[in-house]
Order: structure tokens, then sequence, then C-alpha cells
């Protein structure tokens, strides 16, 4: 069979299995590709993402609370969905978080801060990433490179925080980048070969996002997903435990 062959037949068959629940099978001329588990792959970066990393021929997998029934509020949810998974992967993306929860958004003042608002921030963008990757380990390969990108945000970084506000997720942001530092540390010393980093996406133009991005200058989600593609992948060992944009620049914590 011919290399473009076979590429058109995985591809073919990548697209299957994602319509099906985004499960691929273990079928052994699959066995050479290269594999990507997408952690919140039913929002608008986590589907650019998958669409980005199959057209480049890698076979896909994706966790999310519509499909798998992942959902980061609740502890219990999170070992069974990571339990429906075979590695390991080259590399895994968590694409979760919000910014708006059941209606509240981001405080203009910490006046206006609550113990619910900053509490479930804290659940959604800090403590659920947390405890995904206190058991991603077993998903990772031990004798090659691998990566694992989590997607944060610049508002997280209390060296560049310059305008103030949007207090409660910027709290659970920095809490994130604390918590990607520290596992990068613990994660290195089992897969020496591994950078886990956190991401920021840039301004993405998503229906979440809409109300807070008219000032800014947002990118359609594809165009987002191509060029998260080239700084993930271009990470390595070496640079784990560190913060990127999405020029592959490092922001500071």
């Amino acid at each position: 069979m011919k290399k473009y062959d076979k590429t058109r037949r995985a591809q073919a068959i990548c697209g299957k299995n994602r319509r099906l629940g985004g499960h691929v099978d273990d079928a052994p001329y699959l066995g050479a590709m290269k594999r990507i588990l997408i952690i919140g792959a039913s929002g608008a970066i986590g589907t650019a993402l998958a669409e980005t990393y199959r057209s480049q021929g890698w076979q896909c997998a994706g966790l999310s609370r519509t499909e798998q029934g992942l959902d980061l509020t609740q502890e219990r949810s999170i070992a069974p969905a990571l339990a429906t998974l075979k590695g390991p992967f080259d590399t895994i993306v968590m694409a979760t978080g919000a910014l708006t929860l059941d209606g509240v958004g981001p405080e203009k003042t910490i006046k206006a801060v609550t113990a619910q608002t900053m509490a479930a921030q804290m659940q959604v963008n800090a403590i659920g990433p947390a405890l995904i990757l206190g058991q991603i380990g077993p998903l990772l390969p031990r004798d090659r490179p691998a990566r694992v990108a989590v997607l944060s945000a610049r508002v997280g970084s209390i060296g560049d925080n310059r305008l103030g506000g949007w207090i409660s997720y910027r709290a659970a942001k920095a809490a994130l980048n604390q918590i990607v530092r520290t596992s990068a540390i613990e994660l290195a010393r089992s897969h020496p070969q591994l950078s886990c980093f956190a991401l920021h996406p840039g301004t993405v133009d998503t229906p979440l996002t809409r109300p807070f991005s008219a000032k800014y200058d947002a990118r359609p989600a594809p165009e987002a997903a191509a060029r998260l593609h080239e700084v993930i992948e271009a990470r390595g060992a070496h640079e784990t435990g560190q913060f990127f944009d999405q020029n592959g620049r490092v922001v500071p914590w």
C-alpha cells in the first residue's frame, strides 16, 4: 500500500471514530501514528485542536462532559473517564476552563467578590485540572518525548497584571499555573523526556468569550488551534514547567 493511501485510510478511520464518540481503535496499521488526547474536546478550542491534529495525521481521542461525563466539579467522574483510555499519548492537551459560571462573569472590583463565585472559579479552573494532572502519568510514555499542555490565561500572570479586576478568574488561573509548575517537577522524575507547561491561547472568538473580547483582536478557533499546534509541538523537555503564550513566548508568572 502506498504511503498516500495509508494516510488517507488512517484519516478516514479517525473521522469515522470521531463521529462515533471520539475514540479510535487500536488497528495495527495505526500503531506508528502519533496520538493526542484532548481533555475538553467538545469546546470550541478543543474541537478546533482535534481537527488541526487530525489534518496532520494524528490519531485523536477526546474526553468531555457531554460525551464521557467528565465533570471537573465532580471528583468522582474523573477516574472513570480516564480509565476508558488506553495510552500512551504523545501529547495531552487540557482545553478546559470557564470564564463565566452560573451566569456570573468576571468581577470589575474586589468589592464584588463573593465566596461562592471564587470557589466555583477555583473548582473549574484550578482544582479540576489538578485532579486530572494527578492521574495522567500512566497515559504518558516514559521512553520518548511527550507533551502536556494545559490551557491557562495571561490574566493569571501576577507579573503581567496591570489592569486589575477579574479577581476570581485571575486567582484561579494563577493557582492553575502553580499547579502546572509543580506537576511538571514531579512528572519529570518519572517521565524525563516530558514537557509539561501552561499555555495562553490568546483571545479566541467563542460564544463564551465574545461578550468580553470585542476590544481585543480575537482569532477564530481554527486559526488559534493551528498556532497552538505549532507552539505545543515545538516544546522540549528542557522547557517543562514554563508558561507560554500563543506565539511561543514565555509569559511571566
